[in-house]
């Protein structure tokens, strides 16, 4: 039995190939599919038992709602001269979401003045007022992209790239941008800061939608609405902007023009041999999806003009001749991400204005020797056993890949003190057998790590499986004040908070930490930390403490786990901004402190995660879980509680099943 559901259809005849799929087995099996044309809706109906569910419009009040919430936060907070001109608005709008969410973007960057508004409105036209029809939201959507500057058209047009429902991710988006020359610098800011300004700019108009938001508000990628992805793609096709080969979108190749963006989704050998005839030379983006048969690809020697070059995903590249690949004197960007090589293309170390290179997910661990002569590298994103000597002329690094720092020389390790532009390091101590005895390789280590701190370091991570303490790093002055992220996530990272960490470390806003113990004063240092918004703690050893109030003024995730004997309530006031938390629950210390837990004072919170563990007796066990769910219940936001390990259980489970349990023995289960 299966209920399958499938979104967005676009035809009948895609529908009849892809229902041949489903086994008729009278199973009470479901399939749920969406679509916007009505003829297509029908010919889903299988039975005469099915049924077309037409979606309805948002009614007027759930339209004034979604609108005034975008630009206002409420209705009440709208100026008086507004309201008028935007009941007009709404009502072009016609109850569409996307129509009012687009419209509501563009008029978040108008001035609140009744004028401006006024042409907004002339400008929606009379389409969507008539009739709830595809061409109406176009002419929405067309409008909200009309209206971007020309830098922020550039950037949205380069999406058309991608295929439908594609997942973007920020950083390699950002990147790209780069690459191709669409980002400079501005009013002191970094290129990578401008590109990501660009990036937030087209999220807050509507133009793409925000996937995987942080703890932080950090959005990591973004996917382009399909009716924004049509109108893209004929607005870069006007401009032969890009060039789409194969997968749903239409291929260009007929046109006379040069080529200058491709991207390759689907290859067979007529495609191959239409491309065999067109001039790549000043192609400057080659993107190859992963569905791509690399065995038909053109040779890399006819893309003469290339910056861009992404065969991300492309599990069959070892099958693909890379020859050519020294001659890509201008590349930029090259990215192998999620491939199985296990080898870097020899050709690479000749790329002399290469910025970006990304063998991360795949079999690589060394590089070639030559290739700190590219001193243009600003990203290198991989895993390495070890790194290359003379690495510390790099001088433009920024990020490195992981590295295993008890099988480098020492000598290569102090040379990491001299990038100077380094921003993220992420390093693995080794397994057990290689850190006996490397006492002079973690103190090189962590003389380079004290220039760092000095110097642009936002990110460190440091992993291993085997290894002890890292109270080495203890000494680590002066304090690294540009630090934004420390993890040491490995059991008895330390045996203590570390020295270095105190309020002093004004921009420190994630910190993952394992430490054998906690004292009260090192939770208070923790508490002090300004900017902190998220804390993983682990613990070995037992902690019971309360966190007091004005502490931890900007916190928004806590997860603290590790030991069974651990107890933590909060003062009233305290951890003010907190949303998520994930703790444990020890029974006896909870009848110890009254089972208080303080819960309901954290008027923030949206998400609880609590476990009991198995100390203390049942009725102590019983006792503590209502306690702590009646001060969920009791937290004016009414946050989603989840009580893993339930007393009540283990109860049931000693005297039998329930009544419901056994009714779903006898019957059907979630399971099926």
């Amino acid at each position: 039995r299966y209920l399958i559901i499938i979104d967005d259809v676009w035809s009948t005849q895609a529908w009849h190939a892809i229902k041949c799929a489903f086994p008729e087995n009278d199973c009470s099996s479901r399939i749920i599919a969406t679509t916007r044309i009505i003829d297509v809706a029908k010919s889903c109906c299988l039975s005469a038992d099915d049924r077309v569910y037409e979606l309805e419009a948002l009614s007027d009040l759930h339209s004034r709602r979604l609108f005034f919430k975008r630009l206002f936060r409420s209705e009440e907070d709208c100026p008086e001269m507004l309201k008028e001109v935007s009941n007009k608005i709404l009502k072009k709008c016609g109850g569409l979401p996307l129509a009012i969410i687009s419209i509501s973007g563009l008029l978040a960057n108008r001035p609140a003045i009744k004028e401006e508004w006024e042409k907004v409105k002339r400008s929606i036209g009379t389409a969507l007022e008539k009739t709830n029809s595809l061409e109406g939201m176009s002419s929405i959507l067309s409008l909200s992209y009309n209206d971007l500057a020309p830098h922020l058209k550039t950037c949205l047009l380069y999406l058309s790239l991608f295929p439908e429902d594609h997942l973007i991710y920020r950083d390699r988006l950002v990147r790209r941008w780069i690459a191709e020359g669409f980002i400079s610098e501005e009013r002191g800011q970094s290129k990578q800061e401008v590109a990501e300004n660009y990036f937030y700019e087209l999220i807050n108009k509507s133009m793409v939608q925000p996937v995987d938001i942080e703890y932080d508000g950090e959005v990591r990628a973004c996917r382009v609405h399909d009716m924004m992805l049509e109108i893209i793609i004929s607005k870069s096709a006007e401009d032969n902007f890009t060039t789409v080969v194969g997968g749903g979108q239409t291929s260009l190749l007929n046109h006379q023009d040069s080529i200058r963006r491709l991207s390759i989704q689907h290859i067979d050998k007529k495609l191959a041999s239409e491309l065999a005839n067109v001039d790549l030379s000043h192609v400057r983006t080659l993107i190859v999806m992963p569905s791509c048969c690399i065995t038909h690809l053109p040779s890399l020697d006819r893309f003469e003009a290339l910056r861009v070059l992404d065969f991300e995903g492309c599990v069959d590249l070892k099958d693909y001749d890379m020859e050519g690949m020294d001659k890509l004197f201008q590349l930029k960007y090259l990215g192998f991400r999620d491939t199985r090589i296990s080898k870097l293309p020899a050709g690479i170390v000749m790329l002399g204005n290469l910025e970006t290179l990304n063998f991360e997910g795949t079999s690589v661990r060394e590089l070639p020797a030559r290739i700190t002569l590219l001193t243009e590298l600003r990203h290198l994103i991989g895993r390495l056993n070890k790194l290359p000597s003379g690495i510390g002329g790099m001088r433009n690094l920024q990020l490195m890949p992981r590295f295993i720092i008890t099988m480098q020389e020492t000598d290569v390790l102090k040379d990491l003190g001299n990038l100077k532009s380094l921003e993220g390091l992420d390093v693995d101590l080794g397994d057990e057998v290689s850190c006996e005895d490397k006492r002079c390789e973690k103190e090189a280590f962590l003389s380079s790590l004290c220039k760092l701190g000095t110097c642009k370091l936002r990110s460190l991570e440091i992993k291993s499986k085997y290894c002890g303490s890292l109270d080495f790093l203890d000494s680590w002055s002066p304090l690294p004040s540009s630090l934004q992220r420390f993890v040491a996530a490995y059991r008895d990272s330390f045996t203590k908070l570390p020295k270095w960490i105190t309020p002093a470390l004004i921009n420190l806003a994630d910190l993952w930490i394992c430490l054998t113990e906690l004292t009260e004063d090192g939770l208070l240092t923790l508490g002090q930390l300004p900017s902190l918004l998220r804390l993983q703690l682990r613990l070995s050893k037992k902690f019971i403490a309360t966190v007091q109030v004005i502490s931890f003024p900007n916190l928004k995730a806590l997860n603290f786990s590790g030991t069974a004997q651990a107890y933590v309530s909060f003062a009233k006031g305290s951890v003010p901004k907190l949303e998520s938390i994930e703790m444990p629950f020890n029974a006896s210390e909870a009848k110890a402190n009254g089972f208080y837990s303080g819960i309901e004072h954290l008027h923030c919170l949206k998400l609880a995660y609590i476990w009991c563990n198995e100390d203390g007796t049942l009725p102590e066990r019983k006792a503590a879980a209502a306690a702590i769910r009646k001060d969920a219940d009791a937290n004016p936001n009414h946050p989603e509680f989840t009580f893993e390990n339930e007393p009540w259980e283990e109860d049931n489970e000693e005297t039998g099943a329930g009544d419901e349990e056994k009714s779903n023995e006898d019957g059907d289960t979630d399971e099926d």
